[in-house]
């Protein structure tokens, strides 16, 4: 096993204390080369995942993010469940004032998804 390889299987989401607790401020992190595999294909999805949140007291180290996205990769999961996964994982880390998660994946056969999982609630438009 190679090196970036065992890391990625040694994923462990981290948090850090937050610098600014007592600050509103909105950390906003793009990853644009996520990846997963569909659990009926097997054909791997592309995605962008973005997140988007005011931390309270802890913020999400980078590193640790990376690997744990990357993570994903080998894994057999929907579109929705990767980005309802994500959102969880980081609202049970962190418990941030605000969270939301996109996940924003590539056409296949011709049929793009955008899901969108946020601590805001909102009714779908009618």
């Amino acid at each position: 096993m190679r090196y970036g390889e065992k890391a990625i299987k040694e994923a462990v989401l981290e948090g850090w204390d937050n610098p600014y607790p007592d600050r509103d401020y909105e950390i906003n992190i793009t990853f644009p080369e996520f990846t997963c595999l569909c659990p009926r294909s097997g054909y791997p999805d592309f995605a962008t995942i973005r997140i988007r949140y005011i931390p309270d007291k802890k913020i999400v180290e980078l590193k640790s993010l990376k690997l744990y996205l990357n993570s994903f990769r080998a894994e057999y999961i929907s579109h929705e469940e990767a980005t309802n996964r994500i959102y969880d994982d980081l609202k049970t880390l962190l418990s941030p004032r605000f969270l939301e998660v996109v996940g924003d994946f590539n056409p296949r056969g011709n049929v793009k998804t955008i899901i969108k999982v946020s601590s805001e609630s909102s009714s779908p438009a009618q």
